[in-house]
This record gives C-alpha cells, structure tokens and sequence, in this order.
C-alpha cells in the first residue's frame, strides 16, 4: 500500500493588515490621545491621513489597499474612501482565517500598512505610542488565531531602551518576530552598537527581524522615483516606483547589515528580507563576494560576505518570480520563502495559484520547504 501523499504546510510570509481609521484613537494612551494617527475628510470631501496633527497623505487613500479593485480607478479617483480598499479579510480576525482556508493556506505573517507610512524620529516617545497602539490591536486580531495568524511586533529604533522594553512586552506575549524599517535611524545603522540588546533579545528568542519596505514621504530613502521623475511636474511612473522602490531599499539594508559585522557578532540572528522579492539574492551574494577578494583586507569581516547570507538571511519571493529554484542552487534551499503582499493594490487575490505555478519545477522537497517549511524552522512553529 503506497503512503497517503502529506499537503505541505504552507505559509504566506508577506501579508498586511488594513488598520481601522479610528485604531490610534481607540487605543492610543489617553495623554496622546489628541495627537492620534485618524483619517478625516477636508473642506473639499476628501479624506486626509493625518499623524500629528499633520496631513501625511490628501485623497487615494483606497490605494493603500486596494487589492480588490482596478489601480486605475484608485489613483485617478481621488475621493474613494480609505475603508473602499479595505477587504473585511484585512482587519477581521474571522475573516482573514476563512481567506486563508479559501487559499489553502495555513498561516499568514502580517504587517502593517499605515504602519508602514508614519515617522517619528523628531519624537520617539510618541512613536513608541503609536507602535504600542498598533501592536495591541494587532495581538487583538492575530491571538484569537495564533496557529493562523502570526503578529509581528512593529518597533520604531528612535530610542533603545523603549525598543527593547517593547520588543520583551511583545515577545512574552507571544509575538513572533520584529518588524524594522530598512533605514538609518538618527544617523545609525542598524548594525550599529547601540542596538544590540535588541538583536540578543531576538537570538535569545529564536526569532527574526523582519527587514520590510517602507513608504517615507519626508525622505529620499523611499522615493527612488524621485531621481527620475520629477513629482511635482509630472506624475510618478508607477511601474517604476512600485518595482523598484522596495528592492533599493533592501538591498543595501542587506549589503550593510552584512559589510558592517552585525553577524559576527550575533552569529545566530535571523533576518527576513520581505517585499523586494527575491531575485537579486545570489546577484547580491556574489557582487559582495568578488568586493571582498579584492578589499577584505580592508574591512573587519571574519568571512566572506556569502557565509552570512547562506547562514542568516531568508528571502520573500514574490508570487509569480521564476528564478527561485536557481537561488536555491546557489544561496541555499532553506532561504526562500513566498508572499502575497495582500491586500495591498499591487498584490493579487490569486497569489497562492502564481506561487504554485512559479515553484511548479522544483522537486517537491524543495518546494515544500519554499511554501512553508523554512517559515517553519523561521518562525519555530
């Protein structure tokens, strides 16, 4: 009698949340209370994301999701509403669950979306608050479901000690990673020194930094279009920015985390690059490689840059990428991982079917392990 065929364990690595308008009012502490990230409708009925007391974004805000509706009719319909993009799946614990059953997918890692906009630096005690505020709600959503929906702390770097008082708070309650922005933060790296209690917090718990892209309007960071198109004479190129402006972050957030010696002295950290795809991996790999023949004289690496990527990093591929059985090859097998990106409008509803047919030439060991089994031994599930 032949053995009954087992359905691998599949888990989406790059989901979001769509965060209620009134999520900051409702659980921002009282003494920040009047500063609250809300969304309110101007003089002209167009809605408005406002961060203290300051207009971040002026219409499109269904944009920011979105994954249900034609992107031309967002970006040239100003006044859809923010909650118009938002899919029940995105901020109801019930029916993200039911989504990831109709996908036949067993559990989802999730980010944030306005999470992803905000900055504080020039106030870290309010930034911790609203990162607080976010997270509670998030164990809200994501504990009824903790076999389903796997939270991921978001904590902004501005000051260390309230980082690592959160990072502690959200690691024993039970969440399963960090979120962290792909920047310096007040003139650091992350790699940076000051930071290290944070990363032997997470060895200590065997859990990753999750390394995802950001959007900062008041930072050239983000805004790789910018070089490019001139945003106040003429539109961004959308194909550009959303093709680009995730992976020229990752990038050299990964080439510094590495050239920097982070991993030599956390030999055991783990860091997931999400929403860049996962491509350039090996590209990466060997250009750092070939540097380090010709200039490690020069550096204070103890390895070739490689060994560190081959040991600590694991890579999102996004859906339809045809490649990742020769990252596998080259980087290593058990360093791809897939995501979505739901709900957000350059995701797709369809992603698992895409996922299935990109990985469908790899022997079924490899990927099992690229669908769900290196989250897994990732996220120690």
């Amino acid at each position: 009698m032949s053995e009954a065929i087992q359905k691998p364990f599949i888990v989406d690595m790059d989901s979001h949340v769509m965060e209620p308008p009134d999520l900051w009012e409702n659980y921002l502490e009282p003494r920040y209370r009047d500063r609250a990230i809300h969304i309110r409708r101007n003089s002209d009925g167009i809605e408005e994301l406002v961060v203290d007391d300051k207009v971040l974004l002026k219409g499109r805000l269904a944009a920011l999701g979105g994954v249900e509706h034609p992107a031309q009719t967002l970006f040239t319909q100003p006044d859809v509403p923010y909650l118009e993009g938002c899919p029940l799946a995105s901020y109801d614990t019930q029916a993200r669950i039911e989504l990831l059953d109709e996908w036949g997918v067993d559990a989802g890692v999730v980010f944030p979306t306005i999470g992803i906009l905000w900055d504080k630096e020039d106030d870290p005690e309010l930034a911790m608050a609203y990162a607080r505020a976010y997270n509670n709600w998030q164990w809200d959503f994501a504990s009824p479901a903790l076999d389903r929906i796997l939270p991921i702390a978001h904590i902004p770097l501005y000051d260390v000690d309230l980082a690592l008082e959160e990072l502690q708070r959200c690691l024993k309650l039970g969440f399963k990673g960090m979120f962290m922005a792909p920047e310096p933060v007040c003139g650091k790296r992350p790699s940076h020194p000051d930071f290290d209690p944070l990363w032997q917090e997470l060895v200590d718990a065997d859990l990753p930094v999750c390394v995802h892209l950001i959007v900062r309007f008041t930072r050239a960071l983000n805004l790789s279009a910018t070089s490019w198109w001139d945003s106040e004479k003429e539109p961004m190129n959308t194909v550009f920015s959303f093709a680009l402006g995730g992976t020229m972050q990752l990038i050299p957030a990964t080439a510094a985390l590495i050239c920097d010696g982070l991993f030599d002295r956390f030999p055991k950290l783990k860091v997931a690059i999400v929403e860049s795809g996962a491509g350039y991996a090996s590209y990466l790999m060997d250009r750092l490689d070939e540097k380090y023949d010709r200039f490690g004289e020069l550096t204070n690496l103890k390895r070739r840059p490689s060994e560190y990527m081959r040991e600590n990093f694991w890579f999102v591929m996004d859906p339809s990428e045809r490649s990742i059985d020769a990252q596998c090859d080259l980087l290593g097998e058990d360093h791809f991982l897939w995501g979505s990106d739901y709900p957000h409008i350059d995701s797709h509803i369809g992603a698992i079917a895409e996922v299935h047919e990109a990985l469908a030439p790899m022997s079924e060991h490899r990927r099992n392990l690229v669908l769900g089994g290196n989250a897994v031994k990732l996220f120690n599930l």
